[in-house]
């Protein structure tokens, strides 16, 4: 089996996120992040870090992975986004074994990029799929070693089931460059096209549907976990911005003449209150996700209320992190309008990964309706 070579000294982790602090800039002018960071990101275990054991993956449970995660997004959100999706290998243990093993034949650090919706109608042929469509939001596929992209429910004929996906090699995919957007503009979220490809069965699955590997990462609840891997970009982005006030509090006093920041009550507890706010959402997002964690090491099934309350930890973390970000912008005055100014990209940013589906208003319906032991919304289980 081949592999990437391991990360040089001088690569450490500090050293790749200094540097995708200083590239923020190119990352928005792409409009996506080069496949050199990509590589780097790999070399870091970013990219195996969902890959079955058995296929020479790392192993690391949810906790570890979404508190790298967190630090990536803490020098970049657009370059956090793309490495959380490092945990797609959880839907993909869903294809047959034979496939993943040719699948994870080359290395264990596979990139797996997809544009889930709209669903596209797929014709069913002896075999497997004809494929056609085009589809949405296909964050980090500039940068991915295959591409997903879904074709109808698991069961044709049954509307309301999870959604079957079609897994090609990007070289079958068109990308149609169309990422324009105000925030997280390194993703490349760009438009995915596929005309009249045939994509066998044993390359079809279902996203969350039951995995064919028999390990304990394969019972976290998928679609949960894919909901906390964007919500935990919201918790690095607001740490960078707290951070970046207390850089500017000790500065130099307001061309108005005013109080440097530091010496601002108001903004002594626009802080305070902000610091309490990011923290209780983190607790609550770790505490909650070993907790499941261990209780499925331990050999329980995950019950509805777990999946409801990580689902609640992710769109609380999504929130707490926008909402933190906004403060910090507030307080920056003036300074924070220009474009450069890094509180501009931080609220940019925090805004667009509140925008996602999954960490929507919904959710809180969804677990307030577990909660109280009623059915929830279909999908949200």
């Amino acid at each position: 089996m081949l592999d990437l070579q391991a990360p040089t000294e001088a690569d450490t982790l500090d050293a790749l996120l200094a540097d995708i602090r200083a590239r923020r800039a190119e990352f928005t002018q792409l409009r996506h992040v080069p496949r050199d960071v990509i590589e780097r990101l790999k070399r870091h275990g970013v990219y195996r870090a969902a890959t079955p054991l058995c296929f020479g993956g790392s192993g690391i449970g949810p906790v570890a992975f979404l508190e790298l995660v967190e630090r990536i997004s803490q020098a970049d959100g657009s370059v956090g986004w793309v490495a959380s999706f490092g945990s797609a290998s959880v839907y993909l243990a869903a294809l047959p074994k034979a496939t993943q093993a040719k699948m994870y034949a080359a290395s264990p650090d596979l990139v797996f990029a997809g544009g889930l919706f709209p669903i596209q109608p797929a014709t069913q042929v002896e075999g497997g799929w004809m494929v056609n469509g085009t589809w949405k939001f296909a964050s980090g596929c500039k940068g991915a070693d295959l591409l997903g992209v879904g074709i109808g429910t698991g069961a044709p004929g049954q509307p309301g089931g999870k959604p079957r996906t079609a897994v090609l090699d990007p070289g079958k995919v068109e990308i149609v460059d169309n990422w324009d957007v105000m925030g997280l503009c390194g993703t490349g979220s760009h438009d995915l096209k596929v005309t009249s490809q045939f994509v066998d069965d044993d390359w079809t699955f279902i996203r969350g549907g039951e995995p064919t590997i028999d390990e304990p990462l394969y019972r976290y609840p998928s679609i949960a976990y894919a909901a906390q891997v964007l919500a935990v970009v919201n918790l690095g982005i607001a740490r960078a911005a707290i951070d970046e006030i207390g850089q500017m509090a000790g500065g130099r006093v307001a061309i108005t003449g005013a109080p440097k920041l530091a010496d601002r009550s108001y903004v002594r507890i626009e802080v305070a209150k902000s610091e309490a706010r990011l923290r209780a959402a983190r607790g609550f997002f770790y505490d909650i996700t070993g907790e499941v964690w261990e209780s499925i090491l331990a050999g329980n099934p995950v019950t509805p209320e777990q999946v409801a309350l990580l689902r609640l930890a992710a769109v609380d973390a999504a929130r707490a992190g926008d909402w933190v970000v906004q403060q910090m912008y507030g307080l920056a005055g003036t300074t924070a309008i220009y474009n450069s100014h890094p509180l501009q990209r931080y609220l940019r940013d925090a805004a667009v990964v509140r925008q996602h589906a999954f960490l929507g208003e919904g959710i809180y319906d969804g677990a307030g309706a577990v909660a109280l032991g009623v059915a929830p919304m279909p999908g949200f289980l």
